[in-house]
């Protein structure tokens, strides 16, 4: 009995990661006929559906699952073997690349990093997740490629690489009653701040230094992302204790000042991960690469 070649392996391993045809598609690069040609041909091999329309995915069928693992240790062993012979050239690739990060990335690099796609690598495509408890596993299936922020949980089986330090600074409104030129300590304990619970930052070093330090923080606003932080403090009393570099984009955008936090307060690494099962794939390289360099200048 003759058995499927590579390339069924990796069309089957394609779909079954991003869920699509298209999507595998587009990851092989090939056109979408030759990748339902391919699931056709392994349809009439395994004598199975493998994949099933369900809503807007193609779900797999109990074989498709019992195949998995097998056709991705086929496909590890055969690069291994071979190398990787897939090249990637981004002046002419039209893949789609998936990165999950924070809403403070999206503000920081994605400027930057769709100015610059428009000139060397026109064809690419992003796609943007938030960072979630599911971002382990999308970044094993290879449905993201890239995870950005401040992930200390992510550890065996990934690659990180630190891209800046990030450290915190004190926002408050340009026209708050009571503070000026300056922010002391004992202001920020006497005054109402908002909090922002966003994964991915490092806000529970700052939440861990308060408490170790035995500061107080009268906090009347928790808010889960950073979007429309600028505009709670314009328009209110409160503090907000954010990044720097969200305040270095934010500057000269609105009515607000910038003061250091008024007590000894770490920075911390944020980081690029992705899983070791990409960690050659060209494609991944190539952006892990562009994001380091992008990310190494300070915003303008």
């Amino acid at each position: 009995m003759l058995t499927p070649d590579i390339r069924l392996l990796q069309v089957f391993d394609e779909i079954y990661k991003t869920r699509s045809v298209t999507r595998a598609a587009e990851n092989l690069g090939v056109g979408q006929p030759t990748v339902s040609i391919a699931l056709a041909r392994l349809r009439e091999h395994f004598d199975d559906a493998l994949f099933v329309r369900i809503a807007n995915n193609m779900e797999p069928t109990p074989l498709a699952k019992e195949l998995e693992h097998p056709v991705r240790t086929a496909l590890d062993a055969l690069n291994q073997v071979f190398g990787h012979q897939t090249g990637f050239d981004p002046a002419t690739s039209d893949r789609t690349f998936c990165i999950s990060m924070t809403d403070i990335s999206q503000l920081v690099l994605l400027p930057k990093l769709w100015s610059y796609l428009r000139q060397a690598s026109p064809g690419v495509h992003i796609e943007i997740v938030p960072l979630s408890t599911d971002t382990a596993r999308m970044l094993e299936s290879g449905e993201a490629d890239l995870a950005l922020g401040f992930i200390p949980q992510l550890e065996a089986g990934f690659y990180q690489q630190a891209l800046f330090h990030q450290r915190y600074v004190c926002v408050a409104g340009a026209d708050h009653p009571r503070i000026r030129d300056e922010l002391t300590l004992t202001q920020f304990q006497a005054e109402e701040h908002a909090v922002v619970t966003t994964s991915g930052t490092g806000h529970l070093i700052l939440d861990r230094e308060i408490s170790r330090q035995g500061i107080t923080r009268h906090v009347a606003l928790r808010v889960p992302n950073f979007l429309g932080i600028a505009f709670v403090v314009e328009q209110t009393d409160m503090l907000v204790t954010i990044p720097e570099r969200l305040a270095q984009v934010l500057e000269g955008r609105g009515r607000f000042r910038v003061f250091p936090v008024p007590f000894e307060l770490p920075a911390y690494a944020v980081k690029q991960h992705w899983h070791e099962r990409y960690h050659h794939d060209p494609g991944n390289r190539w952006l892990r690469q562009v994001i380091s360099d992008l990310l190494a200048s300070r915003p303008t």
